[in-house]
Formats: C-alpha cells, structure tokens, sequence
C-alpha cells in the first residue's frame, strides 16, 4: 500500500500537472470505485483544480467550489499520467480522470477491488472522511508518546493503526522499528521513556528519508514504479538477505496477507519471534534464538 513518502511525491506530480487545470470528465471503468452517492460525481466535472492535500494515505484534488475527490489506493491501487482523452485501458483500469492538460487513470491490479473514490463537498465533508492519527512529522515528543501509550498493542500494530498514526504501513513501520532498534512485537504501554523517544525520532527520519529519496528518483517524471519493496530499505521485504547493520540474517513474521521484517541482532536482543506457521509446524525444533 502506498505510505506517506509515496502520496506525497504522487500529490507533488500532480501539482506539476492539473493544479490550474480544469477536470472535464471523470469515466468511471467500475462502479464499485465510487463510494459517496451524495455530492454526486457529475457536479464536479467542469470545475478548475485549487490544490492536492494528503489524508492519511489519501489522495485529495480539491476543485473549485470546495469540492473534494478523495482517492483511496488501497494495497494494489497505482496512478498513470497519460495523454489527454487516453482510452481507459485494460481490466485492471477502475477509472480514467480527463482534465485539459491530461488524463489520470486509475488501476487496480488482481481481483480484489479495494480502492476507493469519495467526493465530499466542504471542509466539513472532506474531514469526515479523515482518521484520527496524528501526522508524526507535525507534531512533537510529548503528543507522540501520549498517543503510543493510549492503546497497549503491539509496536506494529500501533504505527499501522490509522487512529493512532497517519500515514504509516507495513513497509516504513518495519523500516521506522528497525532504525530504532525495538520489537515489533513490544507492547506500547511497556515502553520506556527513552524507547519512544528513539521510536519518535526513527519515525521522523525515516519517513523524511524515504521522502527525499522517492523525489530524488522520481525527479520531474510521474511516479510509475510504486512499489512497497524498495532498494536500499533495512528490512522490509529482505527476509533471509543480511542485515545492514550488523549482518544477520532478516526474519519475518507471517500473517494473512503481509508480513514483518525484522533483524533479530539489532531489534530484539537475538531472540526469533514465533511465525505462525513455521512454529506450529517444527513445534519443539523451532529455534528461540538467533544463534
């Protein structure tokens, strides 16, 4: 799913391209896209894009009239800049976004249709769709250990939870845990004083980092290689590839549908924490350290 660094150099080319733009037409390649019935899609057809803002992992084209078309990537949702009236594309194409200097489609690849598309009218109606998480890069110390202590999860479930933290998934929370040398699997409400300031401090420089460089790849190009695996990350999906740092080898923990990377040297003293199914499958055999 794209994260904070990705939506932010997405809404940057885009400003390079519709902002003073005017949408035309929005073609809707699959209905279940369109998740608002009220304003209706069709009053914002003719109307001058204002400005872009990011809503968590949202992507908000604020037009004239204070109109609001919120996109929802999703895990697999990706955005293409072609040329102005381009066909709709492929199966995977759920909307194309026809404005007077080009269209903005919109694709979806696997069968899954997650992502989404609100329009909301106000700034009341585009807040209504907003979490609650803080923007870790705007607020300070005292605010972020408050919020990570609210709740007792796990470290990776706090950092991923919209509620508590905005913008933040799978990949940069691995990155964000390693560069602060703690367990994905500590629980907030453990933490000590001196943990979450180096959680605090990790988050800032990692998400800031991994801003800097997608701009510096990207360049004045469109973002079209989004991706959740990116060279040179730490961790996140470099299980069994050494460690940056001291040069062990990354583990994971498996869910469902994602997994966490982790070095056990440097996050938790050694220690392998338990796959699902690799544990219940050696049982006994299944090794507790590292070593």
């Amino acid at each position: 799913m794209p994260e904070l660094p990705d939506i932010v150099v997405y809404i940057e080319a885009l400003e390079r391209r519709i902002v003073g733009e005017t949408l035309d037409e929005v073609r809707l390649a699959s209905p279940f896209l369109l998740r608002s019935v009220s304003p209706p899609l069709s009053e914002t057809h003719g109307r001058n894009v204002r400005s872009l803002r990011r809503l968590g992992k949202r992507i908000a084209i604020g037009l004239e009239g204070d109109y609001w078309l919120v996109l929802h990537l999703m895990i697999a949702g990706r955005l293409h800049w072609k040329k102005k009236g381009a066909a709709s594309g492929g199966r995977n194409t759920l909307a194309a976004f026809d404005f007077s200097s080009g269209t903005l489609t919109l694709t979806e690849a696997g069968t899954q249709r997650r992502a989404s598309l609100h329009v909301a009218l106000g700034e009341q109606g585009f807040r209504a769709l907003a979490r609650a998480g803080i923007e870790v890069l705007e607020t300070g110390l005292a605010t972020f250990s408050e919020t990570i202590r609210r709740e007792n999860h796990t470290l990776k479930r706090a950092l991923t939870d919209p509620d508590l933290f905005s913008g933040i998934g799978n990949a940069y929370s691995d990155e964000i845990l390693h560069r602060a040398r703690l367990s994905p699997v500590l629980l907030t409400q453990r933490m000590s004083d001196e943990e979450i300031t180096r959680l605090f401090h990790a988050a800032r420089e990692t998400l800031l980092l991994w801003t800097e460089e997608l701009r510096r790849q990207t360049g004045e190009a469109f973002p079209e290689k989004v991706t959740a695996f990116r060279e040179g990350m730490a961790v996140h999906g470099r299980f069994g590839e050494p460690c940056p740092v001291c040069g062990a080898k990354v583990q994971r923990i498996r869910y469902k549908s994602n997994e966490t990377n982790y070095c056990a040297r440097c996050q938790t003293g050694g220690r392998l924490l338990a796959d699902r199914a690799m544990s219940r499958l050696l049982k006994q055999d299944w090794p507790r350290i590292l070593d």
